[in-house]
């Protein structure tokens, strides 16, 4: 967008951040806010987002999976400023399970949330930029994106197709000034394994799966809570740093890696072949049988 690094832009500019509710979203609302930019907080519960306020955030309802909810948010910040100046795109959480035990209505809505919400934020904010001729949609991934653990199918689909979607906007739209960057975030420590180990409960109990989604539930929590997210993880605050920077910066890369988790986890998935990847996750994950 132009400013230096860590300064406010331009007036008339304004961040809109989904997902603020807690996290990386409202640690990135508050991280900018705080260095003097106009932020508009969002979430689906806009009570939850009363810190925020008070720290100096604007907050608004806004559900990624509601058309109408969407599209009043973004023309409250057009009405204010003319157009949105950067879009964090955040809001997302994890669908847990094997592939065949997650029923479809919980593989669409993850897809409303993690694919469909960015996809339609993104077209809902870019004409106003394009007639702006400037702006930043910061779309947040996952190392998940590159790379997929056993019982995350659903949740790792999601982030392939983020990638996807990033790569081919950063393209289609630079010509009208519009720069889109993409964080990789790694293990960081958030509500996040809460949220994805209980989207298992109680999941194919007495099925064929039902020893493996628990398994993979203790894995996770084993993981985010165990000594290698202390040491190669990261919390919110490091995410919310490079969401700054991929806001601010001259010239942004395409894409942040964040956490040495991630940078690691991506180069090992990038030169293990299939077959060794897999024997690998068998020493950390359960292999279902009959």
């Amino acid at each position: 967008m132009g400013a230096t690094e860590g300064s406010p832009d331009d007036a008339g500019d304004a961040v809109l951040i989904t997902g603020c509710s807690s996290g990386i979203g409202a640690a990135a609302a508050a991280d900018l806010v705080r260095h003097g930019h106009t932020v508009y907080a969002t979430a689906r519960k806009p009570e939850t987002l009363q810190e925020l306020a008070e720290a100096g955030c604007r907050t608004l309802a806004l559900d990624v999976t509601d058309e109408a909810s969407m599209s009043a948010a973004v023309a409250a910040v057009e009405a204010e400023h003319g157009a949105v100046g950067a879009l964090v795109n955040n809001a997302g959480y994890s669908q847990s399970g094997a592939v065949e035990s997650v029923s479809l209505d919980d593989i669409r809505r993850q897809f409303e949330t993690n694919v469909f919400g960015l996809v339609r934020m993104s077209q809902l904010v870019l004409p106003g930029m394009r007639k702006a001729g400037r702006g930043r949609i910061v779309n947040i991934g996952s190392m998940g994106g590159k790379l997929t653990f056993p019982g995350g199918g659903i949740y790792h689909a999601t982030k392939y197709a983020v990638e996807a979607i990033s790569d081919a906007m950063r393209f289609e739209v630079q010509g009208f000034g519009v720069q889109v960057i993409l964080i990789e975030p790694g293990l960081i420590t958030t509500e996040f394994a809460s949220a994805a180990t209980s989207s298992m409960s109680g999941l194919d109990d007495g099925g064929p799966y039902g020893h493996f989604n628990n398994a993979v539930a203790d894995t996770m929590d084993s993981i985010y809570r165990g000594p290698v997210a202390k040491v190669l993880g990261g919390d919110p605050d490091d995410v919310a740093a490079t969401i700054r920077k991929a806001v601010t910066a001259d010239k942004p890369r395409p894409r942040y890696t964040v956490t040495a988790s991630a940078k690691l986890a991506i180069t090992q998935r990038r030169i293990t072949p299939d077959r060794v990847w897999d024997l690998a996750m068998r020493t950390q994950f359960s292999v279902p049988r009959p």
